[in-house]
């Protein structure tokens, strides 16, 4: 029989600000050494009292005005009553009632909530000696939370969701959120029932990647249909992914929300967000960027293939050469053949340049400026495309100019008869058996022959200039 797998998310992300969320404590995710950036505030030491992080707050209501949900105008901070060893004050501040966002829209799935709470510590657990410590570095850092609605019917689109809330948020600068780092952590509420309705919510911890997060789904989608198919119940639970074994495993009850006891914070101010001119929604729609979304459709508008466009819109950077690339004042540019150099060559060149580690920077390798020299010769004749390619790889590797480097190696195409009727004769004579094997029927020879005239002059002749020319001296 068939079941109707429902699935919601719930994910958070590490907010990009100087300071913590309610002290001055230095927000570093890459500080190594534990326990520095700390104070009384983010341990917790009785008598501190927190303060609010503007910059925090904007950034979350950046990702409201992104999502197209609905700002709050009245919004407040909860204690989220819960105990454990990361957690020194015995509860988190959080939001309960008013999120900073309500709504919203994403891919196609629909938002329940956005709001703004704090980061734990982080637990390291020893398994040779069986301890564990606390770094308190990460106490306190900002922490967005969206909640989706349950609406998502595969892993597939869960992922998807996922990879595209990473993209937007990049996009808007308020977070780096990089999985394995902790810097964005996914949790799947996954329900399976008969006829599309909703079964006993189970969610799935420890999902550090989205190949992780996809795989678990599925996984409990199988293993909740079969206990389902036997009769068995599912219980509400809380789970962990094994990525060893590539199955989840109870880790404990499910709790509610009565369990966590939330009430307002009383030493948090509440907030009266219209009071703030920075914090409407008019203000925050002029620093917006352009969104992936956006991006995705004005390439499609300028005829580029879907894939080449999605391309361009996940790494924001390529798709900043490319706009830069295209205006440049130059004959022969074209958005097609600018986003084949970028999504295939260009590409393909700094996979290799990372893969052996030449490649240090996180920029574009190569100005907008001397790929648009590049695309403007091949396009005009002046060079071949195999020759083009070549210029890309050294442009890359050397940072050489383009047009410098095609005169100064007669790289440039060859024209007119007699220059190539040369090259041709010489070909000839070098190669006297290569040429009755063409005479004989083999054409693959003429092939060859052609090949040793491109060589000769270094890609710069045309290919199909030097074969009629092989052809006619041959035929005699």
């Amino acid at each position: 029989m068939a079941y109707t797998p429902t699935i919601g998310l719930e994910i958070h992300a590490e907010l990009n600000t100087r300071t913590k969320m309610f002290c001055s404590s230095k927000n570093d995710a890459d500080e190594t050494k534990p326990n520095v950036n700390i104070c009384p505030v983010c341990l917790a030491h009785p008598g501190v009292l927190p303060v609010i992080n503007r910059e925090a707050v904007k950034h979350v209501l950046k990702v409201g005005v992104a999502l197209g949900g609905t700002l709050a105008d009245y919004t407040e901070f909860d204690r989220k009553n819960y105990f454990y060893p990361d957690l020194p004050k015995g509860y988190q501040l959080s939001q309960y009632e008013f999120p900073l966002v309500s709504g919203g829209n994403l891919c196609g799935v629909e938002i329940t909530r956005v709001h703004l709470e704090e980061d734990t510590a982080s637990s390291l657990h020893s398994e040779e000696s069986g301890t564990t410590v606390i770094d308190y570095n990460r106490s306190g850092v900002p922490l967005m939370e969206l909640v989706t609605e349950p609406v998502i019917k595969s892993a597939e689109q869960a992922g998807k969701f996922a990879k595209e809330l990473q993209l937007l948020l990049r996009t808007l600068g308020v977070s780096d959120a990089n999985m394995e780092k902790g810097e964005m952590r996914v949790e799947a509420n996954v329900s399976v029932a008969k006829d599309g309705g909703l079964g006993t919510k189970v969610e799935i911890k420890n999902l550090n990647s989205f190949r992780a997060m996809e795989r678990a789904v599925e996984y409990e989608i199988k293993r909740q249909s079969e206990l389902l198919e036997k009769g068995e119940r599912i219980a509400q639970e809380t789970r962990g992914w094994d990525e060893a074994k590539q199955s989840t495993f109870p880790q404990r009850t499910k709790e509610g929300s009565a369990d966590y006891r939330y009430f307002p914070d009383p030493d948090l101010p509440s907030l009266k967000l219209s009071l703030v001119s920075e914090f409407s929604k008019s203000s925050i729609q002029k620093e917006m960027p352009e969104l992936p979304g956006a991006r995705r459709e004005r390439y499609l508008g300028l005829g580029l293939k879907m894939e080449e466009a999605n391309i361009l819109a996940e790494n924001p950077a390529l798709g900043v050469l490319f706009d830069a690339t295209i205006m440049a004042p130059l004959p022969g540019i074209t958005a097609q053949l600018t986003a084949n150099y970028l999504t295939n060559d260009l590409l393909n060149i700094i996979r290799d340049l990372d893969s052996r580690g030449a490649q240090q920077s996180h920029e574009m390798p190569i100005s907008a400026q001397n790929l648009a020299k590049i695309i403007s010769m091949v396009s005009q004749g002046k060079v071949s495309s195999r020759v083009a390619k070549d210029l890309l790889r050294s442009t890359v590797v050397e940072g050489v100019d383009p047009e410098v480097m095609a005169s100064e190696q007669g790289l440039l195409k060859l024209e007119g008869a007699d220059k190539l009727s040369a090259i041709v004769e010489g070909a000839l004579k070098e190669h006297p058996g290569v040429v009755n094997d063409y005479r004989n029927g083999k054409a693959a020879a003429l092939e060859f022959l052609v090949g040793q005239g491109m060589k000769a002059t270094k890609g710069a002749a045309d290919p199909d200039a030097l074969r009629e020319i092989f052809v006619k001296k041959i035929a005699g």
